[in-house]
């Protein structure tokens, strides 16, 4: 196989909490706008945590025929839409062979409303009124099965399976399967749709969620005052393509996916490393692969989820990686403070917020940051969007389980 090829982004889709088309979602996040709410999927009376970041403008008609969405749960809808939005605008379906195209596409937990209403309807009903759909419409793997099969991709599907870090894996899995030659274009990304009372009990119960009902008090990375995250809910969906391949066709190239980072902290199931220590060596990874010199202007969208342990670790992180000066200067944002944590579509979803810093020239802001923590002590682009020539992206996700993934992104 061929090695070290280069890989371009052709396509982009989304469906997520500031929007779902690539056009509103990014003109709201340089806006500034908080897409965080009182969930309304169901009551929330007996719940401590009462808000979310919901997807409000999303009909899977638009995608799905009625029969296909009887038969998918809401995460793989999130994913269908998001990939067709890629797709359509790459181009690339028919420029190849079906098995040089794979769907590498993640999932933090799947079908979590599919589980909650079957395990209803078994407790409350019997066994015999369990679906039998119940396990292709739970299973973490599907959204990748139905892409694949929607666009006929012969070459490999797998999800990535990584909690928070899912979205991030896939595209870096994807970008080494075209790099070493198993593939010359892949859709990529993550999907996730947890906002069920399961996932919501689950969470508050391990004391991870905002107990906040202020919208603009609730998801505060990097602020003294966070004490949880919001959850987000959404898809976020890239076309990967090898470079001559693209050029060659004609295609629209947003930029390189220059750099990838995978390790683990081996440490906690939920708490990362007291130093930094897998945080910062997938970062350093990442900047490794992209040939990072240490001039360049630097954006780092964060992991920042707004809970006290993460928003200090990945600040020493990305001290550690860049170093204390480099670090300084770069600018950081968590675009989490106005979409929530989409969990294992956070990923896919901030690689798109990289790409778009490159083509507009504009950062996104942490909003609601008016209280800086003295331990958080970088750029982190507080509440009003900034222009600036960004030469290098990175995005950083960290999983429960230890997962730590990095991605880089140039301009070509």
């Amino acid at each position: 196989m061929c090695e070290n090829r280069k890989v371009v982004v052709t396509g982009l889709g989304v469906v997520s909490p500031v929007g779902s088309d690539v056009d509103s979602a990014w003109e709201r996040l340089v806006s500034g706008c908080n897409a965080i709410g009182p969930i309304t999927y169901f009551d929330t009376t007996n719940y401590k945590a009462k808000l979310g970041a919901q997807v409000r403008d999303f009909d899977p008609l638009t995608y799905m025929e009625h029969s296909e969405i009887l038969r998918s749960d809401r995460y793989a809808q999130y994913a269908i839409g998001a990939a067709v939005q890629a797709v359509e605008e790459s181009g690339v379906i028919g420029t190849l062979p079906p098995d040089r195209i794979g769907v590498y596409f993640g999932s933090g937990i799947g079908g979590l409303n599919t589980v909650s209403v079957e395990i209803g309807k078994l407790e409350n009903r019997g066994p015999h009124r369990v679906s039998p759909l119940c396990v292709p419409m739970m299973i973490p793997n599907m959204a990748a099965g139905m892409i694949a099969i929607r666009y006929h991709c012969q070459g490999a599907a797998l999800p990535a399976v990584t909690a928070c870090a899912s979205g991030s894996n896939a595209i870096g899995e994807a970008l080494r399967a075209i790099r070493h030659g198993y593939a010359d274009a892949m859709i990529t990304g993550g999907a996730e749709a947890s906002i069920v009372p399961v996932g919501i009990a689950g969470f508050v119960n391990m004391k991870a969620l905002s107990l906040s009902q202020d919208p603009d008090a609730a998801s505060l990375p990097f602020d003294a005052r966070r004490a949880g995250f919001v959850i987000g809910e959404g898809a976020a969906a890239l076309v990967l393509e090898e470079y001559a391949h693209a050029k060659a066709r004609g295609a629209k190239i947003y930029g390189e996916v220059c750099g990838y980072g995978s390790t683990c902290d081996a440490y906690h199931i939920t708490a990362p490393h007291p130093q930094a220590l897998g945080g910062a060596k997938a970062m350093e990874q990442a900047l490794t692969e992209a040939g990072y010199t240490g001039s360049e202007t630097v954006y780092i969208n964060a992991h920042g989820t707004g809970t006290p342990l993460n928003d200090v670790g990945e600040t020493l992180a990305i001290k550690k990686a860049l170093g204390q000066a480099r670090a300084a200067a770069a600018l950081v944002s968590s675009t989490k403070s106005m979409t929530g944590h989409m969990l294992g579509a956070a990923g896919a979803m901030e690689a798109l917020v990289c790409l778009k810093v490159l083509q507009t020239g504009l950062v996104p802001p942490t909003i609601n940051l008016n209280q800086p923590d003295p331990a958080c002590d970088l750029n982190y682009v507080p509440n009003t969007a900034v222009r600036a020539k960004v030469d290098l992206c990175i995005s950083n996700s960290l999983g429960f389980g230890g997962h730590n993934a990095s991605l880089a992104f140039r301009r070509v």
